[in-house]
């Protein structure tokens, strides 16, 4: 064959494709093992990060496995499900959002080399760009949390996404759910600021107001749906 002509080039092109698009298909194949490894460590990761136990990726399963030490579901209604088809660990809330509203609410208890217990809470919600997500760990009260964890997937740097720094999260450290009478108050992300002394509200962003908004309303919705357990176990 001609090695100048169309035919030959067309042929070589087309070839190419073929084999570059094999390569790539077998090399996203071998990695999903180790790509959805890193997830679930991240995920590990981040319910241990919120009740203040910090620890490398790589070291993470068996730090996780020594201190959670249950892990349940509620349903919708606050229920809990004594027997699930799906794991709470492998509940997909970002999924169960999109499409239409989370139906099972994870709860992973933790607990210290103290003995107190901590109720590690995942949350979802919308940011400006796209889902935002968390984790609240609340205290053997059941009311005050003792951390939070905060991330994205593609809010404004320098803006909305800071919700995953220290300085915004730190400050969700002895806030309360409930007030002084029982009632249900959540914790809100104020503009402009809040007086240190309010248990139930911490300083928005600046400037990212729509993602500030959306981690107030994302607090409240979770918070709410898993009101039933939290009260049931107050009152125990």
């Amino acid at each position: 064959m001609d090695v100048n002509s169309n035919k030959y080039t067309f042929i070589f092109s087309a070839a190419m494709v073929v084999i570059v698009a094999s390569v790539l298909a077998f090399a996203a194949e071998s990695l999903k093992p180790f790509q959805k490894e890193n997830v679930k460590n991240e995920k590990m990761q981040n319910i241990l990060a919120s009740c203040g136990i910090e620890v490398e990726r790589d070291a993470v399963k068996p730090v996780y496995e020594k201190y959670i030490v249950e892990e349940l579901m509620l349903d919708i209604k606050g229920n809990l499900i004594e027997k699930s088809e799906v794991a709470p660990f492998d509940v997909d809330v970002l999924r169960e959002f999109k499409t239409g509203g989370q139906r099972n609410f994870p709860i992973f208890v933790c607990q210290l080399d103290n003995g107190e217990k901590i109720y590690v809470l995942p949350m979802i919600g919308k940011g400006l760009w796209g889902p935002i997500w968390g984790y609240a760990a609340v205290g053997s009260d059941f009311s005050t949390l003792v951390g939070a964890t905060f991330d994205h997937k593609g809010e404004t740097p320098g803006l909305g996404a800071e919700i995953r720094e220290s300085f915004f999260q730190e400050p969700f450290k002895g806030k309360q759910i409930f007030g002084e009478d029982g009632d249900f108050m959540s914790v809100k992300v104020v503009k402009g600021g809040v007086d240190p002394s309010d248990l139930h509200g911490v300083d928005a962003i600046s400037g990212g107001t729509i993602t500030s908004n959306g981690v107030s309303e994302m607090l409240e919705r979770t918070f709410k749906a898993y009101e039933p357990f939290l009260k049931s176990k107050m009152n125990s």
